[in-house]
Order: C-alpha cells, then sequence, then structure tokens
C-alpha cells in the first residue's frame, strides 16, 4: 500500500493511499481463514471449515471488513508520516474520495487537527465600560412597586363593579354542554383580575361583575390546553363573585422590608440599599448580554488568526442549517432537498457564521486553559437545577432533557464563556 500525506494547513492534513486490489484479496483470505476457525457450518468439523466455504456465505462480510482493516492501515501510517496522534485528531476522518477500480482502490482522507491559537496580547482587544449608575427616581420606583406588591388585600367596602387589578372571591363551574366537566368546579376561588392566569375571556367577562351577581361566561379553550378533552372546546362557566378584595395602602417600615426580603435582619436601609445593587445588575446584565460579550467575541475573533479543522466547521453548518429549516415550511424543506445547488447556496449562507462560531470556541477554550478557568459537571447541573426551579420546572426531568438531546457541552461552553469574560473585564475583582 502506497501512502503519503499533504500538510493543507496547519489544522488539515490530506492522507492519500492507493490499497491494490491484491492487497483486499490477500486480507479477505486471512479473515476468511480466521473466521473458518471459529464458526460451524453444516457438513463441516467445527473450527475446520475451508476459506472457500467462508467466502461463499460470507463474501460481502469479509470485503468490507478487509477494506476497512486497510483503512485503518492506511491511518496508521498516515499518521506516523504526518507526526500526529490518534488521540491529535478531532472528530471522524472526512472521505474525500474513495474509489473502487478493478485492480486498486484509490482513497483520500483528510485528518482535521486541534488547531494552535495564539493568545498572546489578547487583553488588548478587551472593550473598557462605564460603570452602570442607577438614580434615586428609579430606586424609589422599585421600592415603590415591592412594597405595593407586598401590601395586604382587604376587602372591598364600598359598593363597585369588579375592575382589573382587582382580586375576586368566587365559585365557579365549568359546562361542556349541559353536563359539567371534570377540574372545572371551585369554590371561593381568589383571582387577581387581569392577571392572565385563566382561560382568554374568563378574567375579561368576569369584568363589571357586582357582589352578588351570577353570570354565564362563554369561553373556548386554547388548542394547545393541556387536558386532551378540552382543547379547541366551547365551553361555559357560571360564576357568582362573593367579594372584591384590593391592596391596602402600605409604608415602607423595617417591618415590611423584613417580610419583602424573608430577612429578619433587614431594615429600610438595608432594604433600599439591595434595590440599589439589583438594579445596577440587573443594567449590568443587560449590557453584558447585548454590548460587552458580543463586543469581546467579534473583537477576540477579528485578532486571532488560526486555521480551522475543516469537518468542525461543516458540522456547525450543518447545525445552523437545521436551525434554519426550523422555520422553514414543508415545501421549502422539500425544495431544498431535492435541488443541490439551492442546498449548496444554504450552506453557503451560514459558512461566515459557522466559521466565526467555530473559531471563537477555539478560542474561548484556549484562552480559559491559558487563564486557568473551568467549568465541572456539577456546576453545569447547579445551573440547570436552579433555572428548572426557578421556572417551576422538575430539574431532574431538565437535566434529563439536555443530557439525552447532548446539550451538555453547549451548556458548558457557554458557562465557560461567561466565567473567562468575566475575568477578561476584571469582574471578579470587583
Amino acid at each position: 500500500m502506497n501512502v503519503t500525506t499533504t500538510k493543507l494547513n496547519d489544522a488539515n492534513i490530506l492522507a492519500s493511499a492507493t490499497i491494490p486490489r491484491s492487497d483486499i484479496d490477500a486480507r479477505i483470505d486471512k479473515l476468511a481463514a480466521q473466521t473458518g476457525k471459529q464458526i460451524k457450518v453444516d457438513g463441516f468439523r467445527k473450527g475446520k471449515v475451508p476459506a472457500h466455504a467462508v467466502k461463499k456465505l460470507y463474501g460481502e462480510k469479509l470485503a468490507e471488513d478487509a477494506e476497512g482493516e486497510a483503512i485503518r492501515d492506511m491511518l496508521t501510517e498516515a499518521y506516523a508520516q504526518a507526526g500526529i496522534k490518534q488521540g491529535d485528531v478531532l472528530g471522524d476522518p472526512m472521505f474525500k474520495k474513495y474509489g473502487k477500480g478493478a485492480d486498486a482502490i484509490e482513497v483520500e482522507i483528510q485528518l482535521c487537527l486541534r488547531p494552535t491559537v495564539n493568545t498572546e496580547d489578547y487583553k488588548s482587544v478587551i472593550p473598557s465600560y462605564d460603570e452602570p449608575t442607577v438614580s434615586a427616581e428609579e430606586i424609589q420606583e422599585r421600592t415603590d412597586l415591592l412594597t405595593a406588591q407586598a401590601a395586604p388585600l382587604e376587602a372591598l367596602t364600598e359598593a363597585r363593579p369588579l375592575a382589573k387589578g382587582d382580586v375576586a372571591v368566587f365559585d365557579f363551574e365549568g359546562f361542556l354542554g349541559d353536563e359539567p366537566f371534570e377540574g372545572g368546579k371551585a369554590d371561593n376561588y381568589e383571582l387577581e383580575i387581569g392577571s392572565g392566569q385563566f382561560i382568554p375571556g374568563f378574567e375579561e367577562g368576569m369584568e363589571g361583575m357586582t357582589i352578588g351577581e351570577e353570570k354565564r361566561i362563554p369561553v373556548t379553550f386554547p388548542e394547545d390546553y393541556q387536558a386532551e378533552n378540552l382543547k379547541g372546546k366551547e365551553a361555559v362557566f357560571v360564576v357568582k363573585l362573593h367579594a372584591i378584595k384590593v391592596k391596602a395602602p402600605a409604608t415602607l417600615d423595617d417591618a415590611l422590608a423584613k417580610k419583602i426580603t424573608k430577612d429578619e435582619n433587614a431594615t429600610v436601609e438595608s432594604f433600599t440599599k439591595g434595590i440599589e445593587e439589583q438594579l445596577k445588575a440587573e443594567k449590568f446584565s443587560k449590557l453584558y448580554n447585548e454590548e460587552l460579550k458580543p463586543a469581546i467575541t467579534e473583537a477576540l475573533v477579528e485578532k486571532m488568526e488560526f486555521d480551522l479543522p475543516e469537518n468542525i466547521v461543516e458540522q456547525e453548518i450543518d447545525n445552523l442549517v437545521n436551525q434554519k429549516a426550523q422555520s422553514m415550511t414543508r415545501e421549502e424543506i422539500e425544495a431544498i432537498q431535492g435541488d443541490e445547488a439551492k442546498l449548496n447556496a444554504l450552506r453557503d449562507e451560514v459558512r461566515d457564521d459557522a466559521t466565526k462560531s467555530v473559531k471563537a470556541t477555539f478560542i474561548i477554550d484556549a484562552l480559559a486553559t491559558k487563564e486557568k478557568i473551568s467549568v465541572s459537571d456539577d456546576e453545569v447541573n447547579q445551573t440547570l437545577y436552579y433555572e428548572a426551579v426557578m421556572a417551576g420546572q422538575n430539574p431532574d426531568e431538565l437535566i434529563q432533557y439536555y443530557t439525552k438531546n447532548n446539550l451538555l457541552p453547549a451548556v458548558k461552553m457557554s458557562m465557560l464563556e461567561d466565567k473567562l469574560y468575566s475575568r477578561l473585564l476584571d469582574l471578579d475583582k470587583q
């Protein structure tokens, strides 16, 4: 077998070989002899099946195995010639040519390597920024909002119709036609009108009711409603209003500060300081995600030049094309699938973004290594657990979903990026 290697660039090597048909035939004979010692075939003693009989039974499989063995030997020779180890190769080798002829198989395989990233002088491109400030008016506005939310509810004493923002105390029962449905009844239920907790039309139908009034409110359940028997169905709720509650006037004092923060040591002063810090954090989060983070990534990608492994870029192109396909109509997808030129045009459309994304990933990985920054699997799980709890989801189910769909590496990379950028912005020193 004649093997040659050509360095395409620092991240890609092309291995070429001519595998003679005689080489493949010899491998088939060897595999047939080995197989004959292990199998039992009627008419032959176990372990004594001749090679010609094995080839007759398993000829196609033996040929595949022989070619696979030849390719592995080819790659071993290519690694030696190029001075690389198998661990240096990223992803699967890319077959550029596999031409079967009568006398030989012509093979070209591209090996893609982890690129070398020059990490010198990378801090020079990190943008400066002004620390967000918070005005007294903003602090007061947030204070008033939290104080109002924590104010106790009081029954309305004056006679007036139910309005948005009121809390209604009422009985209700839902009917499909003349039949009540399961889960559609409750007594003395409390609901803030305008909160959107009930299906569309229900809360709007209650507006204007007076205490003691009974009313029939027609509604249509959404098509995506969780209960299968109610999806898209027209129903009527019989509602009786018992009371109207409104927020009582509230003044911020130490007691209310303790209630809002659930901190026994809270005071008006500490509560106000906490609001200021929260508002600053919110403003910086917006600044970081919308301006600083994209600016850092763009600057690093522009500054650092190195060759990229072609297979990783192609994988990212696949990902971006699949993402675009999710927003396409069935007809659009079918048109592209049946037209190679259109598919190639779509791939070219996302190639620049894919290249920048892959380049940024290698840069972040290299700089995180240089800065001795890492993200453990436990940190990833803790982050997902917290997000699930905050969203009212089952943490174990969310982690299983991310694991099943191979999304954990992307989460880890995003966390690594944020840790690195925080270091580069000196946030961990503040």
